[in-house]
């Protein structure tokens, strides 16, 4: 019954005797939760949400995992307290009632915590699995689209806080700082809306949720699939910043590929959904992946290699961990 198994942004599953699916994915950003416990837990919720309207379910119900440390120290009771409040207010814009769940509490080495870590479960239903979305590019020649439903950034916002809750501040440059980024709940449910009815007319090829790595790993795993490279031009972004531009980790981002033919429904479709942004980045095709920005090429390298490194980056790091009795 298994229709998409591991690697795309959410598992989908025929119910048997039925055209029908159930879309599940999960979610949760320690370093966001650590930093801004209300809006980290609901990005938690948004972000699993987001996964499984990109398959072209509606999202319907939620699970939780809330994995903190000891409750009885007020330095993290806080926390747990404001991460059950932000999910609440996320599950009840988006209309996914809890369903269930467990916590996980006392995490802790030599008396110090984990990071709070609300994992969210969201399960969507699809009324014909046969419309489920894939998350890899498929083949060449299509167009790269990012749909985006958050607004634009005030121009008094600072990306350079933002960019310190990304995985690439924690991992490239060793360091946490900042907020996550802001979320507009409701223009996240119009996201929801709006990939579900690209996916109703199958005006999609693919749909991947832009998260830990901001739009350039996007870009990447989404041509792990079937070895399919891209060009993209990311020509909104201007001045040297360009790697916080491309690792930056903004919410309700969605990259999208469709075929020439159905591209000029697509931007209509979006466009019945005022909170939703539709912006043509590039195509599909070729064995490289090029970005290019207004300064020139930003990242170019063979698809291959890329994968090469994704793949084998955990067995890496355990190899190099020293383990000790």
């Amino acid at each position: 019954s298994t229709v998409q198994g591991p690697g795309g942004e959410a598992g989908v599953m025929r119910i048997k005797g039925t055209q029908r699916g159930l879309a599940m994915a999960l979610a949760g950003n320690g370093r966001w939760t650590y930093l801004d416990p209300r809006l980290g837990a609901m990005h938690a919720v948004a972000e699993a949400a987001r996964k499984v309207a990109c398959t072209g379910a509606t999202p319907v119900a939620a699970t939780n995992c809330l994995n903190f440390g000891n409750p009885e120290k007020p330095e993290i009771m806080a926390p747990l307290s404001s991460a059950i409040d932000g999910i609440a207010e996320a599950c009840t814009a988006l209309g996914t009632p809890i369903t269930g769940g467990n916590v996980s509490l006392y995490n802790e080495t030599k008396g110090e915590g984990i990071y709070p870590t609300p994992v969210m479960g969201i399960v969507g239903i699809i009324e014909d699995v046969t419309k489920s979305v894939p998350s890899g590019f498929r083949k060449g020649g299509e167009r790269i689209i990012l749909l985006s439903a958050n607004a634009p950034r005030d121009a008094d916002e600072c990306l350079l806080e933002q960019f310190g809750s990304s995985d690439y501040a924690k991992t490239v440059l060793g360091s946490l700082w900042g907020r996550p980024p802001r979320l507009e709940i409701a223009e996240e449910a119009e996201l929801h809306k709006c990939l579900a009815a690209l996916a109703e007319e199958r005006l999609m090829t693919s749909a991947s949720d832009v998260s830990d790595g901001g739009i350039a790993v996007t870009l990447a795993k989404a041509s792990f699939a079937k070895g399919v490279g891209a060009a993209v031009s990311l020509d909104h972004i201007d001045g040297d910043a360009v790697a916080v531009e491309l690792f930056n980790e903004e919410a309700s981002v969605v990259v999208v590929t469709c075929t020439d033919a159905a591209f000029t429904r697509l931007t209509e479709v979006c466009g019945q959904f005022g909170a939703v942004a539709a912006r043509d980045i590039g195509t599909t095709g070729g064995k490289m992946l090029d970005i290019f920005t207004p300064n020139g090429s930003a990242i170019s390298d063979s698809v291959a290699a890329l994968e090469s490194s994704w793949a084998g980056t955990l067995e890496s790091q355990l190899a190099a961990e020293v383990v000790t009795a």
